[in-house]
């Protein structure tokens, strides 16, 4: 976990949901990149012609730390999973990691992945967190498959310049400086441009329903960023803040309030809706009784959703 005060507030907690995602059974999946990439990620099945969420970490991260709680929400509904490795993070090949510049066409290299493997009928949720957030609402702007039905996004930053430039400045180094520093950097040892693509600018063009959720006490991507891309198209997207919550912490500041989120968007976007069996409910209680039993913690009702580890 990164060194984050906020986050390491509740890194017991974290770490003992990181576990529960590492125990489910998944598959190893690989897919081809637009630019020849090898990605691989992890599917988690859970029953035939459910809903498939495609999960997107955020800045060196992993999804397993990134969707440790929202891997369980996501199955309580009775959704499929596959939570990628982002290029240059994980198993993944590449060696640059660009903001989602490029991301966003990973982001469809993996969409055709799923109808080629499950079908022209299978229903696409995009699911991000800070940067894999933000990659997402790319993406939206692309030619985005029918599929492909809703998004989710939590903790988005606006484009990846207003995001150096910010995390500059908190570093005490002068934010233009550093903006066309990176912007150099890009060009020259990337091959990729910073100023390619925009978040907020993507969003609004989108016609996919978006739900975006962010802290209002976030300290690494301003909420304000949120509410820029919101302004963006408000006819399609849903704004929801969560006082007090850092970075990718809102679940933790209001865990009912924060699934109950996640599942009328879904309805809203999936009437048919599958609920997840009762066996799997069986199994979540009965798991969350032996953590009682086995930890000095003090385990949510609901497993922590969107823990980020760092962008």
């Amino acid at each position: 976990l990164p060194d984050m005060p906020q986050i390491m507030a509740r890194s017991e907690e974290i770490h003992v949901m990181i576990d529960a995602v590492n125990a489910l059974p998944w598959e190893r999946v690989t897919t081809r990149s637009h630019d020849g990439l090898t990605l691989c990620g992890r599917y988690y099945h859970q029953r035939d012609g459910a809903p498939l969420n495609i999960c997107f970490h955020g800045y060196r991260g992993t999804s397993a730390r990134d969707f440790s709680g929202g891997t369980q929400i996501m199955r309580r509904q009775g959704h499929n999973l596959l939570m990628v490795d982002e290029r240059a993070h994980g198993v993944s090949e590449g060696h640059t990691i660009t903001f989602g510049v490029e991301e966003r066409y990973d982001c469809l290299d993996w969409i055709r992945y799923v109808v080629e493997r499950f079908g022209p009928e299978t229903r696409i949720v995009l699911v991000g967190i800070s940067m894999g957030a933000a990659t997402v609402l790319m993406a939206s702007a692309l030619s985005l498959p029918e599929q492909v039905v809703g998004i989710v996004a939590d903790c988005p930053y606006t484009s990846p310049q207003a995001i150096i430039r910010k995390v500059a400045g908190d570093m005490g180094i002068p934010p233009r400086a550093a903006g066309i520093l990176a912007g150099v950097s890009a060009r020259i040892f990337g091959h990729f441009r910073l100023v390619a693509v925009d978040a907020a600018k993507a969003a609004g063009h989108t016609t996919v329903p978006i739900l975006l959720i962010h802290g209002e006490d976030d300290r690494f991507v301003p909420c304000a960023m949120s509410r820029e891309i919101h302004a963006a198209n408000p006819e399609k997207i849903s704004l929801f803040t969560f006082p007090g919550a850092g970075h990718g912490l809102s679940y933790l500041a209001d865990a009912a309030r924060y699934e109950a989120l996640i599942r009328d968007f879904s309805r809203r976007i999936l009437p048919e809706e599958i609920n997840a069996s009762p066996e799997w409910a069986g199994v979540v209680k009965q798991f969350y009784s032996v953590l009682q039993g086995r930890h000095d913690l003090r385990v949510m009702p609901f497993p922590v959703s969107s823990v980020h580890p760092g962008g």
